[in-house]
Parts: structure tokens; sequence; C-alpha cells
């Protein structure tokens, strides 16, 4: 993985969500989720700065108007113009609530790949179902966004070789998704909610031994471009498509060159490119990743790194002084 943007790349993408983690760690528990995911911006963007590479953020924290940094479209790098092309996708603090609270599971996230790479999604919600490897080839087939809760979850079960009862089931604990729990349970599925970090479950529907088949409802779209990456480097699969509530959002859809609203996304329509890479450092303790650990005379980073090509997932503990 030596040539290429993400050969280039790749250890200072691991530094950009340490650094970032780092930051907002150290807002863990003070109730001020717009100041923690600030200042997992500002360290995510200075660091960025200075990765060799040519680079664009296709996925950030917003317009170029509403966003001070990390917009959709800037430019970042060190390199010069025979530097390769990298395409981001950032959410430098996933779980602002869970970090304003102090609980599990928040994480500095980010995906990469050459120029084209992944998908420039507006910030519209997206109706997603992501499996792991062993689901991933009945995505389209046996299991479709327009099917019932309970036929997809018979779907997973075979594929899984297991009885109903034995499939998990991560959903977002909204008002929205009432029906699809309701489904979730006639089918007799385990329906795990969470209250933030829908990016995460997705992921953990593909980790080995994490005990999750699948995760499903609506979520926001930037985050599915991400997870769909790291989908794609694990072996599992999702099916996205946008909804659009209002003619605000349906202009969004216009400006970002979304022609066909109603298309169902697949995990290489969100995540084309030929190499990936997915990096993911713990801010607060999770099933995905531990946390930042603050000791008197060191700093303690957990780091999930995931590629395809070649396949692998590298788990990262570093110490450092304060």
């Amino acid at each position: 993985m030596a040539d290429g943007p993400i050969g280039v790349a790749g250890s200072h993408l691991v530094r950009t969500v340490e650094e970032a983690a780092i930051a907002c760690a150290a807002t863990i528990g003070q109730g001020d989720r717009h100041h923690s995911d600030q200042v997992a911006v500002s360290a995510m963007r200075r660091i960025l700065d200075t990765v060799p590479v040519r680079g664009r953020v296709v996925i950030g924290e917003g317009e170029r108007d509403k966003a001070p940094m990390l917009w959709s479209g800037e430019r970042f790098g060190s390199g010069g113009e025979r530097a390769p092309e990298l395409d981001i996708a950032v959410d430098p603090l996933e779980g602002t609530n869970l970090c304003a609270t102090g609980g599990p599971g928040a994480i500095a996230v980010l995906a990469g790949s050459e120029r084209g790479g992944l998908l420039t999604a507006p910030d519209v919600y997206m109706e997603k179902i992501m499996v792991g490897p062993a689901s991933r080839d009945l995505l389209g087939d046996a299991i479709r966004l327009e099917h019932s809760p309970e036929r997809n979850v018979g779907a997973i079960a075979e594929a899984e070789g297991v009885p109903t009862s034995e499939v998990t089931v991560v959903v977002l604990e909204r008002p929205r998704h009432e029906e699809l729990i309701a489904g979730l349970r006639r089918a007799g599925a385990r329906v795990r909610l969470i209250g933030d970090g829908d990016l995460s479950a997705g992921l953990l529907s593909a980790m080995p031994g994490s005990g999750i088949q699948a995760a499903m409802g609506s979520g926001g779209a930037p985050e599915g471009v991400i997870a769909a990456a790291a989908l794609r480097c694990l072996g599992g699969g999702m099916l996205g498509q946008l909804l659009v509530r209002n003619e605000a959002e349906q202009q969004r859809l216009v400006e970002t060159g979304v022609e066909d609203v109603g298309r169902v996304l697949s995990t290489r329509d969100l995540a084309p490119g030929r190499r990936l890479i997915f990096c993911a450092a713990g801010v607060t303790d999770g099933a995905l990743v531990a946390g930042v650990r603050f000791d008197r005379d060191a700093i303690e980073t957990h780091t999930l790194q995931i590629t395809n090509d070649p396949p692998e997932l590298t788990r990262i503990t570093r110490r450092r002084r304060p």
C-alpha cells in the first residue's frame, strides 16, 4: 500500500482522527456538544494541512457558507502538483451528544479514497440497511428497503444460519422508527436501541464477534457514505435511499448534483473507490473502539484502521506525552 493516495496518506489519516479524539475527549461530560464538535473539527483540520497529498473534502461539516472549516469541497494537504489526489469524508465527532453527556460510543472518524471514490452526499436523511458478509449478497434481492422488517430479518437469519430469535438488529431510538421496531420484534429479532451513532452500528454488523447482524432505519446520508466505505473494507454491505422532507432539502440535492432521488444506492454506489481506508479513534469507550485515556504522564488513544487493498483491520494503541 506504499503507492497511491492511500499509501501516502494512511498514517497521517490515523493521526488526524487521533488528534481530533484527544481534543474532544477533554470536553467529555461538559454538556456542550457544539464546543466538543468545534474542537474536534479544529484539531482535524490542523493535521490535514500536513498530509502530503492534494486533498479534497467531499463530505464535511456542511456547505462552504455554513461551516468555518472542513466544508464540502474544501482543499487540504501539503502536496505539490505531482502529489496524489485524495478525497475524504469526515465526521470529526460522531456522537456529539454522547461526548457531551459522557455516554459510550463517541468516535472521531473519516474515510478516504482516490479522487472520485466517495459519493458527495448532501446533508439529508437516508434510509439504510447495513449487514455483514454473510448477508451481503442478498442485498437488492431477498433483502430490500421496500420489504417488511419481518421479511428482511427472515432473509438475514437464513444467510447467517440461525433462527430469527438470534438475529440482533441495531436501530436508532427515534419516533420515526416505531413501526420498524415493532416489525422487527414481530419477526422475533433482538432489537438493540441506541441514542446516537448509527455509523458505528453499521460497522458492528460486519465486525467479527460483535453479535450484531444488521443495522436498519434512517440516519444521516453523509454518515451512510462513510459507513459504506468501511463496510466495503470489512466485506459487508448496505442499501441506502435518500429521503427528502421539504423544499430546502430538495434544493440541496439539486445543488449537489443528485438527479434520481428515489434510486436505491448500493455499497459501491456510495463508495466506488478502488482503494479505500477507514479510520476511527475512540473518544468515549464503545463497542467499536475504546476511548481516550488521560494519565498523569501520558495520553492513550485507541484507533481502528481498515483498508480494502490489502483487506486489513488494524487496531492501534498509542501512548504519548501530554
